[in-house]
Formats: structure tokens, C-alpha cells, sequence
């Protein structure tokens, strides 16, 4: 089986990959290649659908840059192709008085990246979500939901009618270069192709050491535990409901989200996974688990974060300290209006020092494109994401 691309995931990054390149060249002859029986099933179909605007990300990264032009490409390829979304807005609240100048530099941040963002009081919060309670909100007018899963197969569809061959139910279990081109070793056959992109979700730092490359992170998974509320509960959020978030991590903390089928989950929890794929607490793989602990760069963050760590692993346990927390956003919650909903896993890039990647981790060699890291917003961003990534690759066919 011979390629000039041959891509390394099928979720909706390495998807959208295959159709930007499918785009700039009909003629390249690429294909995908996806471990699980079905395209989509990890961190593209394990999420809460969000189409972020753009608020949380340091200006000029590449978060902000490719979540502004992402959500419109998305958004667009929706309306092209009758893919239900919903462009609902968020509201973020700030709690208590100290978190309004954490608020105010979330809105000069949002401002910097173009979103159309509102400084609003409790009495329009009060308009806008009845329910919610804070001091002061910032009023996201652009935020939308959408089936992120959906999207994904949908795309696999249209890059398939374009002559990509999607291979799935086969793991990537080596490689090497030969020549000018490089040998990916599966669990069915080999696999040569001119350029090798790696969308390994969870698994790209790993992927990306068995053709040679030792990338600058090690990524580590974090489970995002998600409850439901019941349909006589749903009154409580019209929207996005959202805290002001810690800025010394990625996560956004606990909050609302009325999808796209109008369910309304809330969440997420941020523990620690036991697996690279733990999306259960009693999911437990002791190599894996080795492996992160014995990481020096996990062992800088636990040591500093450890008071952090431990709150959200109690929230985990104790579905009293969940409710709690949400139960500060929307007081009207409560016990009765909760029930299980499946849980997502987050790889979050950690480098030796203990700090936390803020922006997406993508990595080049003469041969390869590895997407080392691409969390929350690369779902929104996933076209922008695919484009950037094509073009990379596009220049190692050329050169």
C-alpha cells in the first residue's frame, strides 16, 4: 500500500486534514488510518460540542487564530451539508467580587481576538439566564453547539467520494524511513507513503517516538466527568453557563451546556486518568499509570498543583462537592436533577518543567507532521487546524 499521505488518526483533526489536502490536490493519493472500528470514537465524539468563539486564548496563539477562523469554516461546511448546530451564546459569571478582574481580562482578551463579547450586570444575566447567579458576566453572544461526531462522519463521507481510503480497526505499531519515504508497520500490513502525519489524540507523543521523534511534551490524560440534568431540570440553562475560569490551567471548570439535542450537561471534573483511554474511574492500566508518574514533568506539577489535584478528585468521589460547585452557578439545582452521563479524556501537554502547554503542540521533521497536542478548542478549530497541517505536509511532497 503505497501514498503520498498517509495520516495517523481518524478523528476530526486528522479528517480535517485529509480534506484540506484533498482540496489543495484531488490528484494525492492519501489515507487514514484509525485504530478503532469506527472514525470519531475519542476525543472528537467524547466532548460537550461546544463552537467556542475565541475568549479564553492568548492573543496572535495559535488557539485564537485557528478557533476564529475554525468556527467559520465549521460552521459553513454545517450549513453546506444540513448538520444541525445552534448558535446559543455563553454567558461566563464571576461569583464573587474577586473574580471581576479575572472577568475583565477575559474581556479585553476576547476583544483583542475579534469576539463580540458584552460586559453585562446581574439584572441582564437575569434576562438572559434566569437561574444563574453572579456579580458581573461576560455575555458571548457568538458560542454555539454542535455534534462534533456528526461533523466527523461527515467529513469521512466527503473524503472518502474524494478517493481517500479511510482504514479502520488497524493500529500503527512502528515505522521507519526508507529512502524518501517512510514505512508505517501496522497490525494488517505495511503502509509507505512520501509524507506521514500523525493525529494520535491520545496517543501522538507515543506515535510520534516510534518513527524517531522525541516531541518537547508528554502528554498526560485528564478525565472530565459530566453529569445530566433531568428533562424537568433543563429550565435551569437556556444556554452555556461557565465560571471564570483558573487561569493557571487549561480546564474551564465546572458548567453548564445545553448540546445541540437539547439535553443540558454539566461539567466537566478534571482527574487524573489511571489509562491514556481511562474514561472510567475503575479503568486502571499500571504501565501506563507508571509512566506518567515516573515523568519528572508530571511529578513538577503535582507537587505544585497538589491542593488543586486532590479538590478535583474530590469532586470525582463525592458527587455532594460536584453539585456544590454547580450549585454556585445555579442554586436551584439539586441531587434529585442529576444523572450519570458518559465521561471524555483530555490529553493535556506537560513539559519537564511541570508547566502546562497553553497553545496547540505541533511538530516537524523532513518527512512528518506530528499534531503532538490538540485539546479544547480543536474541535472548533479542527478545519483551521487541518489547513495549517496540510499545508506542512504539502510542503514535504514539494521539497
Amino acid at each position: 500500500m503505497t501514498f503520498d499521505v498517509a495520516i495517523i488518526g481518524g478523528g476530526i483533526v486528522g479528517l480535517a486534514t485529509a480534506y484540506k489536502l484533498q482540496a489543495y490536490n484531488p490528484d494525492l493519493q492519501v489515507v487514514v488510518i484509525e485504530k478503532e472500528k469506527e472514525i470519531g470514537l475519542h476525543q472528537t465524539g467524547r466532548n460537550s460540542g461546544v463552537l467556542h468563539a475565541g475568549v479564553y486564548y492568548r492573543s496572535g496563539s495559535s488557539k485564537a487564530v485557528f478557533c476564529r477562523r475554525g468556527k467559520q469554516e465549521i460552521e459553513a461546511f454545517c450549513e453546506a451539508e444540513g448538520i444541525v448546530f445552534n448558535v446559543c451564546g455563553k454567558t461566563i459569571v464571576a461569583l464573587t467580587d474577586d473574580e471581576v478582574p479575572r472577568l475583565e481580562t477575559l474581556h479585553e482578551r476576547a476583544m483583542s481576538n475579534g469576539v463580540t463579547v458584552e460586559r453585562i450586570g446581574p439584572e441582564k444575566l437575569n434576562e438572559l439566564e434566569p437561574h444563574a447567579v453572579g456579580v458581573a458576566a461576560l455575555h458571548v453572544r457568538e458560542t454555539g453547539v454542535v455534534n462534533f461526531g456528526e461533523v466527523a462522519k461527515r467529513l469521512a463521507v466527503r473524503i472518502q467520494e474524494r478517493g481517500v481510503e479511510i482504514v479502520k480497526d488497524v493500529k500503527v505499531v512502528g515505522g521507519r524511513l526508507q529512502g524518501t519515504s517512510t514505512i508505517l508497520e501496522t497490525t494488517k500490513n505495511h503502509v509507505e507513503a512520501r509524507v506521514l502525519v500523525n493525529c494520535g489524540g491520545l496517543w501522538a507523543d507515543r506515535i510520534a517516538k516510534l518513527f524517531g521523534v522525541t516531541p518537547s511534551v508528554k502528554l498526560v490524560s485528564f478525565r472530565g466527568e459530566y453529569v445530566e440534568l433531568t428533562e424537568a431540570a433543563r429550565k435551569y440553562c437556556r444556554g452555556l453557563i461557565y465560571p471564570v475560569p483558573n487561569p493557571a490551567f487549561p480546564f474551564l471548570g465546572v458548567h453548564l451546556t445545553r448540546v445541540v439535542d437539547g439535553r443540558v450537561e454539566a461539567g466537566p471534573s478534571a482527574v487524573l486518568a489511571f489509562a491514556r483511554e481511562g474514561y472510567e474511574f475503575k479503568t486502571f492500566k499500571s504501565g501506563e499509570l507508571a509512566e506518567v508518574i515516573r515523568y519528572r514533568g508530571f511529578r513538577s506539577l503535582a507537587r505544585k498543583h497538589w491542593r488543586t489535584g486532590l479538590a478535583e478528585m474530590r469532586r470525582s468521589i463525592f458527587k455532594r462537592s460536584f453539585l456544590s460547585d454547580l450549585q454556585r452557578l445555579v442554586p436551584a439545582i439539586q441531587a434529585a436533577d442529576l444523572l450519570a452521563s458518559p465521561s471524555g479524556v483530555r490529553a493535556q501537554a506537560v513539559y519537564p518543567d511541570g508547566s502546562l502547554a497553553d497553545d496547540f503542540v505541533i511538530e516537524s521533521t523532513r518527512h512528518a507532521v506530528h499534531v503532538i497536542n490538540a485539546p479544547s478548542p480543536a474541535a472548533t478549530a479542527s478545519f483551521a487546524i487541518g489547513e495549517h497541517v496540510a499545508r506542512l505536509a504539502l510542503e514535504r511532497l514539494t521539497s
